[in-house]
């Protein structure tokens, strides 16, 4: 069973509940600023221990690399304990059961990192296009682990894009290679989101966004990405199966998701005990 008795982590992470306008805006225009979720401490320790994750297991930048190949490393919360608690009782599942339901399981968690001399930019894409999942009601949540602007590459999206549904479907062959998505669209209404080093981002599985290459000779631009879903997700280019990821609140049909990583989820219950 997932953990029904949620302890907030108030030594790490910043709690605030949405408010009923703070629902609407999302619905109407697919994201949400949430602002500050980690405090001082929490984000020295997120930044620390991803660092050590990511110089283990990534090389130096290389320009004949493409682009996930540079900057993403995939399954932070197995090798980082603090981003393993964020994920399993930061303030952003709480987020996430306000924006999707009762129901509410993990889906993803990456480190999308461009480090100084990373200019490589990232196409228009929507998330739920590299792994399609329904019902189509997840979000992802990024959490800013440096100052992100408009040099060092930060997010830009289309407000109100995810009102126009899914706009492209792969084949789990597809899904498997792993190829950079990049979606010809309009981007005359583009937005940027610039972000403060411990706040957080929200969007709609179906929101448009890209982001440029990193410009600034001097900082890195550090995101820890998460993804949350029904508890009840199937993956749309798998024959329907569930998507596993840990149950973080509520129930689910699948005795595979309620099974997953429960020994991580035990865990977390004795971690800083």
């Amino acid at each position: 069973m997932s953990d029904q008795q949620h302890q907030p982590d108030t030594n790490l992470f910043r709690y605030r509940e949405l408010t009923g306008q703070d629902v609407a805006d999302y619905h109407a225009h697919g994201y949400l600023r949430y602002g500050r979720t980690l405090n001082d401490e929490g984000l020295e320790r997120l930044r620390d221990e991803c660092m050590i994750a990511w110089k283990a297991q990534k090389q130096s930048f290389d320009p004949d690399r493409n682009w996930l190949e540079n900057s993403l490393l995939t399954n932070i919360h197995h090798l980082s304990q603090t981003g393993r608690r964020y994920y399993f009782r930061g303030p952003l599942v709480d987020v996430a059961e306000k924006l999707i339901g009762p129901n509410i399981k993990g889906a993803t968690t990456q480190l999308t990192f461009k480090l100084r001399g990373n200019t490589m930019p990232f196409g228009w894409h929507q998330d739920n296009a590299y792994g399609e999942l329904d019902p189509y009601n997840g979000i992802s949540t990024l959490t800013a682990l440096d100052d992100a602007d408009e040099e060092n590459g930060c997010l830009w999206l289309i407000p109100g894009s995810h009102h126009n549904g899914q706009a492209m479907q792969r084949t789990q062959e597809q899904v498997k290679v792993n190829r950079d998505i990049n979606l010809e669209v309009d981007d005359s209404k583009a937005v940027p989101m610039p972000m403060k080093a411990g706040e957080a981002l929200i969007f709609h599985c179906w929101m448009l966004h890209r982001s440029e290459g990193n410009r600034s000779k001097d900082r890195d631009r550090r995101i820890y990405f998460m993804r949350y879903a029904d508890a009840d997700a199937v993956e749309v280019y798998n024959d329907r199966k569930p998507r596993l990821g840990p149950l973080l609140r509520g129930a689910t049909r699948f005795p595979q998701v309620e099974a997953y990583e429960a020994e991580l989820r035990s865990e977390k219950r004795n971690e800083g005990r």
